[in-house]
């Protein structure tokens, strides 16, 4: 995993602020992968909220609070949660590779 202990303290915290208790994060894509060079942070965000409004507020939020903390940076964020009605196949690989923080 190419990402400092500070980078994932800050991303459990603000996971874990915005979208609540019971929350998980997996980190995929290329900074999962010791070999890789460069790269965005890709992170599967798994949430117990259930409302799209709700969802979105925290997804705005999450995104202020890393940035705030480790600077603008490319960061593409998927969030599951109960009684998603699509999952794209991109789902399935975040899943299978993603390191959970």
């Amino acid at each position: 995993m190419r990402l400092s202990e500070h980078e994932k303290e800050t991303l459990k915290h603000a996971a874990l602020a915005c979208f609540g208790h019971g929350t998980r994060l997996r980190l995929f894509g290329s900074r999962a992968d010791e070999q890789r060079k460069g790269g965005d942070i890709d992170l599967l965000i798994e949430s117990t909220m259930t409302d799209p409004a709700d969802i979105a507020k925290a997804h705005t939020r999450f995104l202020s609070q890393i940035y705030t903390r480790l600077g603008e940076q490319k960061v593409d964020v998927l969030i599951d949660y109960p009684g998603r009605l699509s999952h794209p196949p991109i789902f399935k690989v975040a899943l299978q590779e993603g390191i959970l923080l």
